[in-house]
């Protein structure tokens, strides 16, 4: 599993550069005009869509295809790229609250206290979760249709995901439920949870996938 890792981490390495350059436009555009929060989400999800590169270089070496000649299971395949989904998820949440800190406090948007220091942890908590969720529909849509092809249906990962969020706030209305800060802040505490089950749940489809897959 290790080596899975590392191999992704190696190749991705080569994009790193490229990446940095479009964060740091993203954010001279839009921290000053959209805010850190917006920023903070953008930089999660673009980081999270590397996930799909790192099945465009496994499919220009036909990697696959050797990795099931060695003691490589399909399950420890699909496992290893659901951890670097994490890992990028994890670096581009922080990374946008890093720049966002940075730029904020320069700009004098952000106020350094207790109060903006939470908002702030609960927007990267919100972007963590927001990209996890998208990026894990994206690996089984690579899985299913090549690298390639998914990427133009990388939206799906990001549209369904909101409209499921739509039809619970629609819910929550036609129930008559009040979503007052409290109860923002307990589902905000539970969306962690949230994520992690729905990539669970991408997971198993994946591995039926991959599975069904000849190489």
């Amino acid at each position: 599993m290790r080596s899975l890792i590392l191999k992704d981490l190696y190749n991705i390495g080569h994009n790193a550069k490229s990446m940095l350059f479009m964060l740091g436009v993203l954010a001279v555009v839009l921290i000053p005009t959209s805010g850190a929060s917006a920023y903070i989400i953008v930089s999660a999800i673009l980081c999270s869509m590397m996930i799909v590169t790192t099945f465009t270089f496994d499919d220009n070496s036909s990697w696959l295809r050797y990795a099931m000649i060695m003691p490589v299971s399909k399950k420890d395949i699909v496992v290893g790229k659901y951890i670097m989904l994490v890992i990028f998820c994890v670096i581009g949440s922080l990374f946008g609250l890093v720049v966002s800190l940075i730029a904020g406090l320069a700009m004098r948007k952000i106020t350094f206290n207790l109060a903006g220091i939470v908002e702030l942890l609960l927007l990267t908590l919100v972007a963590l979760v927001i990209s996890l969720i998208s990026g894990s529909m994206s690996i089984p849509l690579v899985f299913k249709f090549g690298a390639e092809r998914a990427r133009v249906l990388l939206v799906i990962s990001i549209l369904v995901p909101l409209a499921i969020c739509f039809g619970i706030y629609q819910v929550f209305v036609l129930l008559g439920i009040e979503l007052t800060d409290q109860l923002v802040l307990i589902i905000l505490c539970g969306s962690p949870i949230i994520a992690l089950f729905w990539c669970y749940v991408m997971y198993r489809i994946c591995c039926q996938i991959f599975k069904k897959q000849d190489l």
